[in-house]
Order: C-alpha cells, then sequence, then structure tokens
C-alpha cells in the first residue's frame, strides 16, 4: 500500500490538513533558511535564484543557456538575465561553444566556487546549530526524511514551465489570427 493512500485512511480532510500544515511549515523554514542561515543570501547580497544556478555551476562546471533556464524553470531570456547578473559580478563566464558559436557556455569563476563553499559552510554550521536542539533519533529520522523527498525531486526534476501571461496569450492569438 503507498505512503499517501494509508495516510488518506486517516481520512480525507486529515491528509489534506496535514499538507496544508506542511506547506505552512516549508514556506517558514524556506524563508528561515534563506534569511536567518546565510548572511550571504541576505537583502543585497546574492539571490537565493543566483545561489541555486552558482551552486549547479559548481557541481557540474559548464552549462549551456538552455540547460539553466531549464533548471530553473525560466525562459532563456529570463535565465539571461540572471547570468548577466552573475557575471557582472565576477562570478560567471559566458562564451560561445566551438562546435556552433550560436550556442552560449557558462562556466563558475573561482570567485563563484569560493562564494559557494563559503555559503555552504555557514549553512552547514548553522544546520548542526539546529540538529543541535533534536535527539540523536531525530537527527537520523530528520536526514533519513529529506533524503527520501530529496530523492523524489530529483526524479521529478523537470520544473513544470510557467504558464503563459496574458500578454503571450494574446500575441500568440493574434498571430493564429494573422493579424500579428
Amino acid at each position: 500500500m503507498n505512503t499517501a493512500r494509508s495516510l488518506s485512511l486517516n481520512g480525507t480532510a486529515q491528509f489534506r490538513a496535514d499538507a496544508e500544515r506542511l506547506s505552512h511549515i516549508i514556506l517558514e523554514m524556506q524563508r528561515c533558511f534563506v534569511l536567518h542561515l546565510c548572511k550571504e543570501l541576505a537583502p543585497g547580497n546574492v539571490s537565493f535564484p543566483q545561489f541555486f544556478l552558482l551552486a549547479a555551476l559548481d557541481h557540474k562546471e559548464i552549462l549551456t543557456m538552455s540547460a539553466i533556464a531549464r533548471k530553473m524553470g525560466h525562459t532563456t531570456a529570463a535565465a539571461s538575465g540572471l547570468v548577466a547578473r552573475l557575471e557582472n559580478l565576477d562570478y560567471v563566464v559566458r562564451s560561445s561553444a566551438r562546435e556552433d558559436r550560436r550556442k552560449v557556455m557558462v562556466c563558475i569563476t573561482e570567485k563563484g566556487s569560493a562564494l559557494v563553499r563559503r555559503i555552504r559552510g555557514e549553512m552547514v554550521g548553522n544546520l548542526m546549530k539546529v540538529m543541535a536542539h533534536l535527539t540523536a533519533p531525530e537527527q537520523k529520522a530528520w536526514l533519513q526524511i529529506y533524503t527520501k523527498i530529496h530523492d523524489y525531486c530529483q526524479t521529478n526534476d523537470d520544473p513544470p514551465l510557467r504558464s503563459k501571461s496574458r500578454r503571450d496569450l494574446l500575441a500568440s492569438r493574434r498571430f493564429e489570427n494573422g493579424t500579428r
């Protein structure tokens, strides 16, 4: 019996109430982690999406603009803006692929890698402070649950494409009608 089904045996209303409570907890935890667990991710410094991209580049070394857009769930234009901000801070460099000059490659710099290491180190230290408030079995349970959630997210890593804006929908209708 799958977990969701067994949980729903307690009642659909309770299952939904638990999911709503988890939703609230997750949002608060994200706010806590982003705002309080790392000073580098505070307002005026690197944003969480920028850090997420830097961490991905630090892991993969080189990504194409298309891969960045897909990973971030953005359009290539939005991803380009994100990369431009990081490039201005000397955290990444862009170059054209040798085999196809239209293909833009993005690579993290040593300065960008150092930032990722510094932020991760600060996060680890702060997570250790949080974990100190848990018993050893609670620490293991937290790690097991988060590992399971992480594994699920990795198998479902393609973010949904953002729904088209009203302007995009109007433009596509005009194009279909030949009035564009």
